[in-house]
């Protein structure tokens, strides 16, 4: 199969679709494809609302595909509907195959609703931080399952978690590809397999629509890679503990022996993320600046949320996302502290990667914490303390916000090319899940 034709096909997009829109375009394909598409109930969300599968085609083996895991990373519901709208128009697609495919579009749809407010105008920053929500990990549908082994255990699954876990209990896949994007860094992949030969074949794929491979900090400190930009899938009870959260999808799938891919693709492009020449400094100097500033930012909020907290009336997600997240900001820092060989010499990647993740969780956490302090405001809660830290910490947002456009990490990526990134990978993980290709 030459998975680049497919890749090349991907249409072009001006936004992200909203979950409403989002389900009536899945409803369009199966109605389209009687005989070909079944859309199932397979749970419902915190707040009830319905969560389906898409099933298409009638192979011998069971792939299961999720996209929105988290909710500020819908690039992969756009991935969800290339792919079963190509699985709908070519046969050959799904004969070489050989898979019953199982497509969950968004995966957290309360979630992803608190961030539509950005969606129409994807690779807008200032856009992107003010309208940005994304629970904590222990509140996240990626890293609920549940989890028993080295000395931990975790049991408290969302019900989107436990959807998903139904789903793969029934139909016992062989694959299953979680959809991810971020920001700042360049694409990368983590497999639950060390496969070097998928390894391979994934990381040429970002070249093949200009995308720069990730060369940076992993995105988990102390991340095994397999080939660069390609990890291996660290195991839950790694992260569960340090985090206080459950499994990912990977732990589950494991249950069924099934391969695991996880995409990661950026929002904006730098060639920064790829540069492995020397910086001029040491990591741990790199990590020893970040580690300054991220006590500043922790600090800054911490202060805001003590003066208002005792005026909060507002039952908020924001709220808990706040806190529980610089709580995790936290411990991130506390494992790289902990990393060996600080004295090497740092790349251009690592030094640009720790100083976008820095303006990146800047804005995100003051833009959660200003919905939060906007959300009393539209309900009448106007206390003194309210409206102070209201303007201050908007101030603040201003500055911060000036200092990340400043060092600004080039521009936004076409959806297309990243849509194309994550269907490459999928196909791919499938074809040599099947020895297809």
């Amino acid at each position: 199969m030459r998975v680049a034709e497919y890749m090349n096909r991907v249409h072009d997009h001006a936004a992200f679709p909203s979950v409403a829109a989002l389900q009536t375009e899945l409803e369009k394909l199966a109605a389209a494809h009687p005989g070909l598409v079944r859309l199932r109930r397979i749970g419902a969300s915190r707040l009830g609302d319905p969560l389906h599968a898409a099933t298409v085609g009638d192979g011998a083996a069971d792939a299961v595909v999720i996209a929105g895991p988290h909710p500020n990373e819908p690039v992969g519901a756009l991935t969800a509907l290339t792919l079963v709208t190509l699985l709908c128009q070519d046969p050959r697609l799904r004969a070489g195959l050989g898979l019953r495919w199982h497509v969950v579009a968004c995966a957290d749809p309360d979630g992803a609703r608190l961030n539509e407010g950005w969606y129409a105008t994807p690779g807008d920053r200032r856009a992107y931080a003010r309208h940005f929500y994304r629970p904590d990990l222990a509140d996240q549908v990626e890293w609920t399952f549940p989890l028993t082994g080295e000395g931990y255990s975790f049991d408290r699954p969302l019900p989107e978690t436990r959807a998903l876990m139904r789903l793969m209990e029934d139909v016992r896949p062989s694959l299953v590809c979680s959809l991810h994007n971020g920001e700042y860094q360049g694409a990368f992949f983590y497999l639950n397999r060390h496969d070097t030969v998928l390894a391979r074949r994934l990381a040429e794929l970002p070249g093949l629509e200009g995308l720069p491979p990730h060369h940076g900090e992993p995105e988990l400190p102390g991340a095994e890679p397999i080939v660069p930009a390609v990890y291996l899938t660290p195991p839950g009870a790694q992260v569960g503990r340090a985090f206080g959260a459950g499994g990912s999808s990977a732990d589950y799938a494991a249950a069924f022996g099934a391969l695991h891919l996880v995409t990661e693709v950026p929002t904006w492009a730098d060639e920064r993320v790829a540069d492995q020449s020397p910086s001029g400094r040491t990591y741990g100097q790199i990590l020893a600046g970040g580690a300054a500033a991220r006590r500043e930012l922790i600090d800054t909020m911490r202060a805001g949320m003590r003066d208002v907290a005792a005026d909060l009336s507002v039952r908020s997600p924001f709220r808990r996302s706040t806190e529980n997240t610089l709580e995790t900001f936290r411990r991130l820092g506390e494992l790289e502290e902990a990393l060996p060989d600080l004295g090497r010499p740092a790349t251009v990647a690592e030094e640009f990667g720790n100083r976008q993740m820095l303006h990146l969780m800047r804005l995100r956490l003051l833009g959660t914490f200003l919905r939060m302090l906007d959300a009393e405001i539209a309900a009448g809660n106007l206390t003194p303390a309210i409206r102070e830290q209201r303007h201050l910490l908007a101030e603040r947002f201003e500055t911060w916000y000036g200092q990340a456009e400043a060092d600004s990490p080039g521009p936004p990526i076409e959806l297309r090319r990243l849509v194309a990134v994550q269907l490459g990978a999928v196909l791919t993980a499938a074809c040599h899940d099947r020895s297809s290709c």
